[in-house]
């Protein structure tokens, strides 16, 4: 070959100039802690505060000189068919990950990114816990640019770019009025407040917040006293302020909601899916469709009263980002359920959804699902009545609710399977369905307890190439024969086809 007729090798790239400093903000966040308590401890000791003050500075510029030094020794390139990274301080490291195997893009802006016009780039590939590639920090465009060439497969143009139902498109989009419902249905003001007392009664003493606690209800009580009032007027008082600490709530989970999710938008091409979302931090996530295990729908109490449901969705990949929030996981965090079937049809064409018809399963032994709170409520009791005497008998009044939720959720149990598909449902209170393709089923697990032995009954599993969800894929309170019948029923099925995750 002519050596003007070689093809011209792609140049290495570095990251954004800026990049090390976001690396520094990074060790920064997860040495924090150690850093205050550092200069918080230094501080105390007026006569030799200046050592403190030097081992920080030093942690400091030693944090500053690492991030410095892997911007440097940080390249990329970007190949016909594959990205090729090469870094280390000490010890070089070089990576070739073809992008076929790269199936989940995530492009991540904080408000810091969006103030220098950069964003960071994560890629991971089939099954791990740590991404493929973490690229800290890129301009936005490059960013973008090589999540369209990972989705397209490299340099080459994709052949499904001619197909018009290839052609990119809006699926789902969440107006102002669909994230206010979103965050009444919610309500993670309750959570996060939740958590920020959890962390501040573990932060201080146990006897200091107890102290704290009961010098506050004092003072409460003694205020309440002051007022004198009558006990209509107290309840009213009473009943206000709780009302007022419920809006205040409501209010906060909407803000949360809009926070999370503004602008959000599910979009689809190239068989990738695509979703963006985020006001103050913008999260542009995106996974092939051939990678989803399992579909899940869901809806609560409020969602029933809203009339919404929710669609997630299980991906085979690595736990880095289910762990940090940035995983591609809701698809729908809030629409009619109408438009969670219209996706579903859209995302399985030719599998009939909803069922027409689904398989119910044994009712013997329902009172089963009652024996936790059967167990807490008798301890519960002996407490109480020990403590309290006759009012003590007042946790038995719980038994009859808990039989009638667990009667009504074994009664909803059911399960549906065609030669594409397995379904499941289940929950009263709260109510969920659970689709997996069979071309997806890994393995088939038959379970009896001593209580299955005694009734007669058994429990099927089903497992996936990373369909970690919850509820998992179960099949419960199955007549014994059924259940054999229908393991028989999938093993033949998962040995006729072939594996697609």
């Amino acid at each position: 070959m002519n050596p003007s007729q070689t093809p011209a090798t792609p140049l290495e790239q570095r990251l954004h100039p800026w990049s090390w400093l976001f690396e520094l903000q990074q060790q920064l966040r997860q040495f924090l802690l150690p850093l205050v308590a550092l200069l918080f401890f230094g501080s105390r000791r007026q006569d030799s505060e200046w050592p403190f003050h030097l081992v920080t500075l030093a942690v400091i510029l030693a944090m500053a000189a690492t991030a410095l030094l892997q911007y440097l020794t940080y390249r990329y390139r970007i190949g016909e068919d594959a990205l090729t990274v090469r870094s280390g301080i000490l010890e070089r490291t070089r990576r070739e990950i073809p992008f076929a195997r790269i199936h989940n893009v995530v492009v991540h802006q904080n408000l810091l990114h969006r103030l220098f016009g950069v964003a960071e780039l994560r890629l991971e590939s089939a099954a791990g816990d740590k991404p493929e590639a973490q690229m800290r920090v890129l301009r936005l465009e490059q960013a973008l640019e090589l999540e369209r060439l990972i989705r397209q497969g490299g340099g080459r143009a994709p052949a499904a770019a001619e197909d018009p139902q290839a052609a990119p498109g809006s699926l789902l989009e969440l107006p102002l009025p669909e994230l206010v419902r979103l965050g009444l249905i919610s309500n993670r003001a309750l959570v996060v407040a939740a958590a920020a007392i959890g962390a501040l009664w573990q932060m201080f003493p146990r006897d200091v917040a107890e102290d704290f606690v009961r010098d506050q209800g004092r003072q409460v009580f003694g205020y309440a006293s002051q007022l004198q009032l009558d006990t209509l007027p107290l309840v009213g008082t009473i009943a206000a302020l709780l009302l007022l600490v419920l809006l205040s709530m409501w209010l906060m989970s909407i803000a949360l909601a809009i926070v999370q999710y503004h602008g959000f938008r599910l979009s689809e091409a190239e068989r990738r899916l695509t979703v963006e979302r985020g006001l103050l931090t913008r999260l542009r996530s995106s996974v092939a469709r051939r990678r989803i295990q399992a579909w899940t729908l869901r809806e609560g109490v409020l969602h029933r009263l809203f009339r919404r449901r929710q669609l997630r969705v299980d991906i085979a990949a690595g736990g880095g980002q289910e762990q940090d929030g940035r995983a591609l996981k809701e698809l729908a965090p809030l629409a009619t359920p109408d438009a969670c079937d219209e996706l579903l049809r859209h995302f399985l064409p030719g599998v009939p959804w909803p069922p027409a018809q689904w398989q119910a399963v044994s009712m013997r032994g329902w009172w089963r699902l009652c024996l936790p709170a059967l167990f807490v409520v008798s301890a519960a009791t002996l407490l109480g009545c020990r403590e309290f005497g006759a009012w003590g008998l007042l946790p038995l009044l719980w038994l009859p609710w808990s039989a009638f939720k667990a009667h009504r959720r074994v009664s909803r149990l059911g399960y549906s399977i065609d030669p594409r598909r397995v379904a499941i449902r289940g929950g009263w209170w709260s109510r969920w369905w659970r689709v997996a393709e069979l071309d997806k089923l890994q393995a088939v697990r038959l379970d009896r307890s001593p209580l299955d032995h005694h009734f007669g009954t058994a429990t099927l599993t089903l497992d996936t190439a990373g369909a970690a969800g919850s509820p998992a894929l179960r099949l419960r309170f199955l007549e014994q024969a059924r259940a054999r019948e229908l393991m028989d029923q999938l093993v033949r099925e998962m040995a006729r086809r072939r594996l697609r995750w």
